[in-house]
């Protein structure tokens, strides 16, 4: 009696030693893209808007911030959160609505939400440098 009851207990899962497969990384980078696209993205675009349409010194101020590498980098990682957040809810949106449900079909969607992200965030790395 006593050994059945030991099998029953929850086991400690270390979530970082499990290798989870890609279609659960990429919807855990759903939401983390997503959070992140809120918290430091809404308020430094807003910072951003009030100082495109402050003045002309605010504005010229602005410009010279654009020009730095690092922030340059910055937007560029911004551009992935974005990119990387709408492939994978319109991933999402496929699967609720039952299209590419089937295993292979998910890990196709999975590697193409990745792939997608990646190379147009560095296409649009070429343009901005």
């Amino acid at each position: 009696m006593e050994a059945k009851l030991q099998n029953k207990r929850p086991k400690f899962l270390n979530l970082v030693k499990i290798r989870q497969p890609l279609p659960a990384v990429i919807s855990i980078l759903h939401r983390l893209t997503g959070v992140l696209l809120f918290f430091p993205g809404i308020p430094l675009l807003l910072c951003t808007l009030q100082l495109m349409l402050g003045s002309q010194d605010d504005y010229q101020k602005l410009q010279s911030y654009l020009l730095d590498p690092i922030t340059k980098g910055g937007l560029l990682l911004f551009l992935w959160f974005f990119l990387h957040h709408l492939f994978a809810g319109i991933r999402h949106l496929a699967l609720d609505l039952h299209y590419g449900i089937t295993l292979s079909q998910a890990r196709a969607s999975s590697k193409v939400v990745l792939v997608a992200g990646i190379v147009l965030t560095l296409i649009a790395g070429l343009f901005i440098w």
